[in-house]
């Protein structure tokens, strides 16, 4: 048995217990297998370069998902302590154009660690959500010291990196 990985070729034999799944098909899972994916788990954890099966680099989560009044007081506490203008995604987890833009909003998290991103989760937050007139989900809003100071509304996986480019830069000139 042969397993690839990179550059490098792992083979040997296969001792351990039988597996046998739901249809019958069975195969040994022996201890060196094991002691490899826990490895490449291992690998995957502590390399910040590492790929990935989708082929983007693993990286740190900078978004995030408040769920309740406490903790979204807590994050503008911080941004205005900070000095950063605080990003708010209020989105809703069963809309696709939310679902859409949540990886290039994760990527612009990682882009411009000078600001501060958040989801907000409009269903969890319904009450909170209509105090900030949610018209459609996503509506990104801009906030700089407690005061919205820009906001923009759809699913625009072109025009929101402009805008969040725009924002950051702002943030620059403070």
């Amino acid at each position: 048995m042969k397993l690839k990985w990179g550059r490098m070729t792992f083979s040997g034999p296969c001792p351990g217990p039988a597996v046998t799944s739901s249809t019958g098909f069975s195969w040994q899972m022996g201890h060196r297998w094991i002691k490899l994916l826990q490895f490449l788990q291992f690998f995957k954890c502590h390399n910040p370069d590492f790929k990935d099966r989708a082929g983007s680099f693993a990286r740190r989560n900078l978004v995030h998902h408040i769920t309740t009044i406490t903790s979204w007081e807590a994050k503008l506490t911080e941004a205005t302590r900070d000095g950063k203008i605080l990003v708010a995604n209020f989105s809703a987890p069963w809309s696709g154009p939310c679902k859409s833009i949540a990886p290039i909003y994760s990527e612009l998290a990682d882009k411009y660690p000078s600001l501060m991103f958040l989801t907000v989760d409009v269903d969890a937050l319904a009450e909170f959500s209509t105090t900030w007139d949610i018209s459609a989900t996503p509506t990104f809003f801009f906030v700089k010291d407690g005061r919205q100071i820009d906001k923009f509304v759809g699913a625009d996986k072109v025009e929101l990196p402009k805008k969040i480019a725009a924002v950051a830069n702002l943030a620059s000139r403070f």
